[in-house]
C-alpha cells in the first residue's frame, strides 16, 4: 500500500526519497517536513557533521497547491558537505572499521575501495527516511495518531520513568539535547557522554517509541508477515546500530510467571477494555487500541577516535583502523528516526485497513471502523460443527 526508496551517499550531491502511496487531499508544506528533519539532528554527543547540515527538503512531485496528488512524492535533501568533497582526490581506504559495513560490503559486492561501502551505509540515509515519515505522521495526524520517542539508557546510565505518563515522557523528551523525560538522569548522561568523548570512545543506550491514538484491528494474525509486531520489528531494526527490538517490556516479561504478564479483560460501561498495557498495544499481531509503545537497543557508533586492530586488505598486515568523523553517542537522533520507521508502518497499515485514494474517501471508513465495545462484537453463543464430517457423503458416490 506504502512503500519509500532511499538513494544517495554521505558525502554524495544530496540523499532523496520516493515515497509512494500517499493519498490525494493531504495538506503538506516543507516546514512540515524541515522540523522532523531539525528533530534528527538535535542531541548532545553529535559529531562535527551536524554543525555543518542544516537540513531542508526540496519537494520535486506529488505536490501540488499545497496538497498532495496521489501521485510518488520526491523529495530531495542536499548534502552541504559535498562541496569538500566535489572534484577532489581522495585517499584510498583499504582497512576495514569493526563494526562496520566496510568488509562485509566488500565480500558481498566486490569492491576494491572500502568507501563505496561507508557512503551508502553511512547513517546520513536515514535523513531521506525522516523526510518521507513526516509526510506519513501528517498522514496519521489526520485520525488523531501521534508518535514520540525519549531514552531510557545511555551507556551504564539509566532512568525509571514508571512515575511519569507517557504524554508527559514525550513532552519533556522534546526539550532535552539527550531525549530523556527525567532532568536529573539527563544531566548524569550528559556528563557519561562528555567522559567517553575525553576519553575518545562511543556510546549506546536504549530509546522507546510511543505511539498514541492507534486504533485496535491494525495488522493481522493470519500470515507471518502481517503480524505488527513483526512489521514493526523489521522497521526498527532496519535502523543504522540498532541490535535489539522489545515490544513492550518483553524481556522484563520473559522473567515473570504468566499470571504476571497477560493483560485482564475487564467491562466498563459497555467497553471491553484492559487497565494494563504489559503487552505494549499489541497481541496476536494485532493492535489492541492502547498505547503502542517499541523499545529499542543501539550498540555504541563503531567508528572511535582511539583506533582498533583490523587488517589492512591491501597489504595482507596488521593495523590499526584510520578515523571517520562520527558522534560519540547517537542515542537521541537514533530515537527520531525510529519515530519515523514506527510512522511508516502504522501510515501503511492505515491505508491497507481503510483503503481509499483519497482522504475524502479514508475519513468516513475510519469512523465506522469496530471498536472494542459490545455493540460491535456480537457473538452467536450457539453451538456450532466448524467441519462437517463429510466421509459418509463420499463413500455414496459411483
Amino acid at each position: 500500500m506504502l512503500r519509500f526508496l532511499t538513494a544517495g551517499e554521505s558525502h554524495g550531491p544530496a540523499v532523496t526519497t520516493i515515497l509512494e502511496g500517499i493519498p490525494a487531499g493531504l495538506k503538506l508544506r516543507t516546514g512540515d517536513i524541515d522540523q522532523e528533519l531539525a528533530r534528527r539532528q538535535k542531541g548532545f554527543g553529535s559529531g562535527g557533521r551536524m554543525k555543518i547540515e542544516k537540513d531542508r527538503v526540496q519537494i520535486l512531485s506529488g505536490v501540488m497547491n499545497g496538497e498532495t496528488i496521489g501521485s510518488p512524492l520526491c523529495l530531495q535533501i542536499t548534502n552541504l558537505d559535498h562541496v569538500k568533497w566535489q572534484g577532489k582526490a581522495v585517499p584510498p581506504m583499504t582497512t576495514p572499521r569493526p563494526g562496520h559495513a566496510d568488509l562485509t560490503g566488500a565480500i558481498k559486492y566486490g569492491y576494491r575501495d572500502l568507501r563505496h561501502s561507508l557512503e551508502r551505509a553511512s547513517a546520513r540515509e536515514t535523513t531521506a527516511r525522516v523526510a518521507a515519515a513526516a509526510i506519513c505522521r501528517k498522514l496519521l495526524a489526520e485520525f488523531g495518531i501521534s508518535i514520540g520517542s525519549y531514552v531510557t539508557e545511555i551507556g551504564s546510565v539509566s532512568a525509571d520513568l514508571s512515575s511519569i505518563s507517557i504524554e508527559e515522557r514525550l513532552a519533556r523528551a522534546d526539550e532535552s539535547d539527550v531525549r530523556c523525560p527525567d532532568n536529573q538522569v539527563a544531566e548524569l548522561m550528559r556528563s557519561h557522554i562528555r567522559k567517553t568523548m575525553q576519553n575518545k570512545d562511543t556510546l549506546g543506550g536504549v530509546f522507546e517509541v510511543a505511539a498514541l491514538g492507534v486504533p485496535p484491528g491494525l495488522g493481522s494474525h493470519m500470515h507471518w508477515d502481517r503480524k505488527i509486531e513483526g512489521r514493526l520489528g523489521q522497521a526498527l531494526l532496519s535502523i543504522h546500530a540498532i541490535k535489539g527490538v522489545e515490544v513492550g517490556p518483553a524481556f522484563e516479561n520473559a522473567r515473570r510467571p504468566g499470571t504476571k504478564v497477560h493483560d485482564e479483560i475487564f467491562l466498563e460501561d459497555q467497553r471491553v477494555t484492559r487497565r494494563t498495557n504489559r503487552a505494549g498495544g499489541t497481541e496476536g499481531g494485532v493492535t489492541t487500541g492502547q498505547p503502542l509503545l517499541l523499545r529499542a537497543a543501539m550498540k555504541p557508533i563503531s567508528t572511535t577516535l582511539n583506533p582498533l586492530q583490523t587488517v589492512d586488505l591491501a597489504s595482507g598486515k596488521p593495523s590499526p583502523t584510520s578515523y571517520e568523523r562520527s558522534d560519540f553517542c547517537a542515542v537521541p537522533r537514533a530515537a527520531v528516526v525510529g519515530e519515523a520507521m514506527v510512522a511508516f508502518v502504522l501510515a501503511d497499515e492505515m491505508l491497507r485497513k481503510l483503503g481509499g485514494d483519497s482522504l475524502d474517501e479514508m475519513k468516513p471508513r475510519f469512523t465506522a471502523l469496530r471498536s472494542a465495545i459490545l455493540s460491535d462484537l456480537p457473538m452467536s453463543a450457539k453451538e456450532q460443527v466448524f467441519w462437517p464430517d463429510t466421509s459418509a457423503d463420499s463413500s455414496n458416490q459411483p
